[in-house]
């Protein structure tokens, strides 16, 4: 398990060779999944400590989206699949 912190534009503990995976933690949430959308592009689903579910969506280490208060890890992946994050 990996901690990681952000400065809210990149990871900040972190090398360009960074994988991160479920169970690591960032900015004090937990990684519940992890996709990857396009070569460069992946979305990191975190729990929010009220229950909630974020998504930042990474090229590199660098945050290049974020979407937060999904209901559901399913609702967040959803929003994921068709594009709307």
């Amino acid at each position: 398990m990996a901690i990681y912190q952000s400065d809210g534009r990149k990871l900040l503990n972190a090398e360009y060779d960074t994988v991160i995976e479920a169970g690591d933690e960032i900015d004090g949430m937990r990684v519940l999944s992890v996709d990857q959308r396009a070569a460069d592009e992946c979305g990191v689903f975190l729990l929010e400590p009220n229950g909630m579910v974020t998504c930042y969506v990474l090229d590199e280490i660098y945050i290049v989206g974020k979407s937060d208060s999904f209901d559901t890890l399913l609702d967040a992946v959803n929003a994921w699949n068709d594009g709307e994050i």
